[in-house]
């Protein structure tokens, strides 16, 4: 007989990044489903709260979830703002959250679980491939919280070593529409590229109207000045619509390289996966602080040490409304205080015309 073990989904279904919530609660519910229905001891009893977005529920909601009789994990959060939110309530309860998004690293909790990719396995590899490609000189957008200051300070330390120049910086709040004037510092400054790290709305509306300079002026067009993301994915692409043409984004999957829909999808669905798997066979395990469960364990895709884990690196553009691989790395540990060498890469020509 299976043992019920109840586990907590905290995802926005409403707000800026209802989107990338969606995503992620389908991939996690879906492995909710493949657990059940397969061989673990288990069974995984989803119990959802929703913040509907608004930042001020994520630690009272949180709490909520960890009062429940036997649930010590959680899978959930999307911004960085709501991950740190929680941390607190977190420690308190002895929780564990299970966290499946792209975030900017320099973060270590004992009660964190990052699934998805941090800084050297995005941004460092995607501006390396960007400036022999297009070039050193970039224009900066970011939403204005922890995902979009620590983003720009890297890309700008990054650019700044290989010789190049940040020509503007903007920030928005988180849902603002107010664009008008970094399409026009854009127009001014002529940069190689566009970084983008705005999230949901203000993300579409940035790039609507970006797409429609690129119409206007051939020197904005995708293969002259393209925008680089490290956080859009699939999920996202029917809110663009034509807008998204040219697009370029790094994650460690797309669309295509396996059955999910993107990669917060995947991300989410590997994180509760491997919970199913640390917990089977294994009576109680699920109350044991996060470092005990994995030094107990037999290796799986968490490292122990930094509680991320090894992924592939994609850098992908979107043509005919789809993302195609443009360039394939190879796995790369997650290391969030980015304390080894980044691999060697082999030497790419640039050739302007």
């Amino acid at each position: 007989m299976k043992r019920r073990i109840d586990l907590g989904l905290l995802y926005s279904r409403s707000g800026s990044y209802a989107l990338i919530s969606d995503a992620c609660r389908t991939g996690a519910l879906a492995a909710v489903a493949e657990v059940n229905a397969g061989p673990f001891d288990l069974e995984l009893v989803p119990v959802e709260r929703d913040p509907g977005g608004n930042i001020d529920l994520y630690a009272p909601l949180c709490e909520e979830l960890l009062a429940h009789e036997g649930l010590h994990h959680v899978v959930g959060c999307v911004t960085s703002w709501s991950r740190k939110e929680v941390i607190p309530t977190l420690e308190k309860a002895r929780g564990t959250l299970w966290y499946a998004v792209p975030y900017e690293g320099f973060e270590a909790s004992d009660h964190v679980v990052y699934t998805h990719a941090c800084p050297n396995q995005h941004l460092l590899p995607l501006l390396d491939w960007a400036f022999p490609a297009f070039g050193c000189r970039a224009y900066l957008t970011g939403s204005n919280y922890i995902w979009g200051w620590e983003m720009n300070r890297l890309a700008r330390e990054r650019i700044g070593a290989a010789g190049g120049k940040v020509l503007g910086e903007r920030y928005l709040p988180i849902g603002s529409l107010e664009i008008d004037r970094m399409i026009e510092e854009i127009r001014a400054t002529e940069p190689d590229f566009i970084l983008n790290s705005l999230i949901g709305p203000s993300s579409y509306a940035f790039l609507k109207a970006y797409h429609a300079l690129g119409r206007e002026d051939a020197r904005f067009r995708p293969d002259r000045c393209p925008v680089m993301s490290c956080n859009l994915t699939e999920c996202e692409l029917p809110a663009l619509g034509d807008a998204a043409e040219g697009l370029i984004a790094a994650g460690p999957y797309f669309r295509g390289e396996g059955r999910f829909g993107s990669s917060h999808e995947a991300a989410a669905h590997a994180a509760v996966m491997e919970l199913a798997r640390l917990l089977s066979g294994r009576p109680g395990a699920e109350r044991l602080p996060l470092s005990q469960l994995l030094a107990e364990a037999p290796p799986g895709i968490v490292d122990p040490q930094t509680h991320h884990t090894s992924l592939p690196v994609l850098i992908s553009q979107v043509s005919g409304g789809r993302f195609t691989v443009r360039e394939r790395l190879p796995a790369r540990p997650g290391d969030p205080y980015l304390t080894h060498p980044a691999p060697a890469r082999p030497a790419t020509l640039r050739i302007v015309s």
